[in-house]
This record gives structure tokens, sequence and C-alpha cells, in this order.
């Protein structure tokens, strides 16, 4: 009989995958596993659990007992069983900032897991694969962690690889406001996330709603919400029939900050020229400084150029205040602690989730009222 091949080095990583997923399960469901139940239960040899074993505990996941293992816990057990009935989950939450946007996501997280009888642990990050990755591993090393919500950088190979290692964690993983592209195979990682596409075509037809026939686009791409503001005002335009190339679109990504006057004056100019009576411009804290660009300049507002900002973090601040369209935060993450629980729960029966949430259209005076032509409205002096 010709010996049986081993399994290619895909098929092998998908079954160790597979035994450590197993492996937590049994753990959280009963607080301790052995080596040799498993390995019989799975049909593996014992070596091949204590290497599963080995990995787990040096990512901080479970503690290494004498012929097993058991869930990381306080030496003294009835404190360990008194955190249990407080607390039925930790789940480790990484974001990409602490001051803008996240705030009410991971306030929705908390009020969530309250509900659910879990614990958030915050960690701040940035917009950087390496440092997404360093305070994940953080958690990992120093936290009881069942599961993790994570707002990664995607960008290139170095966002690519990051996401394959979420995805192969032995733990629950939800991406909150992020999508896996689909060129990396990431068929474990689940996700809950605004559907800005859809929110920018509502901020589109408003505006045509409200009369204006030119609508165009002013992002930030370092944004990952950009790219989908850009999307939904494309399907929108072209719905409506506006021609994209007589249309205003610009990118501030790497406008300088003391160039920003001129960057804007340079928008206005081709906004004039156009016949654009009406921008989106994402975020609203770019909105704002548009806005205050065109009082500057005395444009009027909203009268020869109505405004749409795009989160509704600062807009209502801004004279006049800015209609936006507002991502629903704090329930993308409670949607997302739902994610995180449901697994938890439910193992590897529960099917993969990926869940869009509509925002909102808050309109306020920037966007209302008919428009007047560029020309009466003062665009032309802005040459």
């Amino acid at each position: 009989m010709s010996p049986e091949k081993s399994p290619e080095p895909a098929a092998r990583s998908l079954f160790s995958l597979q035994r450590r997923e197993r492996l937590m399960e049994q753990l959280r469901a009963h607080g301790s596993v052995t080596v040799r139940g498993l390995a019989a239960e799975l049909g593996v040899s014992e070596l091949t659990i204590r290497r599963d074993v080995n990995i787990l505990a040096d990512a901080g996941l479970v503690s290494r007992v004498h012929g097993g293992a058991t869930l990381p816990s306080p030496l003294d057990r009835s404190a360990s069983l008194s955190r249990h009935q407080a607390n039925r989950y930790a789940i480790g939450m990484v974001v990409p900032s602490l001051d803008y946007y996240w705030p009410q996501v991971i306030s929705g997280a908390r009020a969530e897991a309250e509900d659910q009888q879990a614990r958030i642990v915050v960690r701040g990050s940035s917009y950087d694969a390496a440092d997404n990755r360093r305070q994940v591993q953080a958690l990992l090393d120093t936290q009881n962690i069942d599961g993790l919500i994570v707002a990664p950088d995607m960008r290139g190979e170095a966002g690519h690889e990051l996401l394959r290692w979420l995805n192969a964690l032995p733990i629950p993983v939800i991406l909150a406001e992020r999508r896996s592209p689909a060129d990396i195979p990431a068929h474990r990682l689940e996700w809950v996330a605004t559907d800005h596409a859809f929110g920018a075509g509502m901020a589109i037809r408003h505006l045509w709603q409200e009369g204006h026939r030119k609508i165009g686009c002013l992002t930030d791409s370092s944004s990952p919400t950009s790219s989908h503001v850009v999307r939904g005002w494309r399907q929108a335009i072209a719905a409506l029939r506006i021609p994209e190339e007589e249309s205003v679109s610009e990118d501030s990504a790497r406008v300088p900050a003391g160039e920003r006057t001129a960057h804007f004056d340079r928008v206005l100019e081709m906004c004039r020229d156009t016949g654009t009576s009406a921008m989106l411009v994402h975020s609203d804290t770019q909105a704002v400084a548009f806005v205050q660009h065109c009082v500057d300049r005395g444009v009027d507002v909203p009268g020869s150029m109505a405004v749409v900002g795009y989160d509704d973090e600062v807009a209502y601040l801004a004279e006049p205040a800015i209609s936006a369209v507002r991502p629903p935060k704090q329930y993308v993450g409670r949607v997302a602690v739902q994610l995180v629980t449901a697994r938890l729960a439910e193992g590897r029966k529960r099917p993969v989730h990926r869940i869009q949430l509509n925002p909102d259209l808050i309109v306020r005076e920037s966007s209302l009222g008919s428009p007047r032509a560029a020309a009466d409205a003062g665009l032309a002096s802005t040459t």
C-alpha cells in the first residue's frame, strides 16, 4: 500500500486552525481540557495537541497545566468564579483613534457588552498596520481575551498580511467599519460596517431634489471611508445622468496644511467653470473648513454653494450649520459585540456574518434652498 500523501501546506494550516478553534471552544465550555481526551476526540496524536496548547499559551490565550490546559485565571479560584459570574466574556477592541468618530463606536460596544455581561478592553492605535498588530498582540499577551473587535489599516501588503494574521487567530475577530478585500481569502473574518456608498447617494439625491444639477465631491483618500464615499457619489451622479467628466472631484489627502486655502480656491474655481453649485465633502471637519472658506471668499452658503458633510461629528457647529450624513456609530459598536458573543456562544455551527448598516442624512441650513446662478452668487469673484 502506498503511503498516504501528506496534506498541502494550506490544508495543514486549516486543520491546525480548526483544532485550535475546537480547543478554545472546549475550554470556554468546560474551563479545562486534557491532551489525551482532545487527541482522541480529534483523531490526532497527543504530541499534535501539545503543540497546539503551546502555541495558544505563547499567545496568552490558555494556561498550560499537567496533561492539558485551562483558561488563564487568577490563582485564587473563588476570585475567578466571581469574575466569571460578573462577565461572561472579555472582548478586546483596537481602534485607530480615540478622539474622532471612534468614541461613539466604543460607547455603543460598551453599552452592548454591559447588556451581554461582557467586558470591553480598549486600546488606541493608529492608521498603521504594524501598530495595529502590536496593539492586538499586547491584548493577547496581557489580557484573557475571548474575542476581538478591530478596525485595521488594510492598505498595501502590510495591511493584507495583517488581515491574514487576524484571520488565523483562534478566537473570533470582528472588523468594525472595515471589509476584507475580495483578493484576501479571510474566510473566517466577520464584520459590521456602514454602507457609506449608500450614504453618499442619499446626500446626492437630496441635493438634486433641492435643484442642483452639478454636484461635486471633495474627499480625503487617507481615510478608509473615502473610497466608499466616492463610489457612492459616482453611482448617484451616473443614475442622475450628471456627466462625471464635467463634475468636480477632488482629493485633499496630499495637500499640505499650509496650502489648504489655495486648494479650496482651486476647488471654487473649478465649481465656477463647471457650473457646480453643490458639494459633498468628507469628512465633516473638512466640510466645516470648506464652508468657512466660502464665507471668507464671499460665496454664499447655501445660495451659491450648497454643502453636505460626511460623518456628522462637528457639522452642526458650523455657521451655517452643515447638513451631514451620519453613520450609525453606536450601532456599529453594538452589532460588533453581538457578533462576537454570538460566535462564542454558537461556535463553528454559526455561519459567518457580514453586516452593513445604513446611515442617516441630517438636513441643516447648508443645503436648503434653490441654487442661484454662479455669477449672481459670487463664485465668479473667487479668482
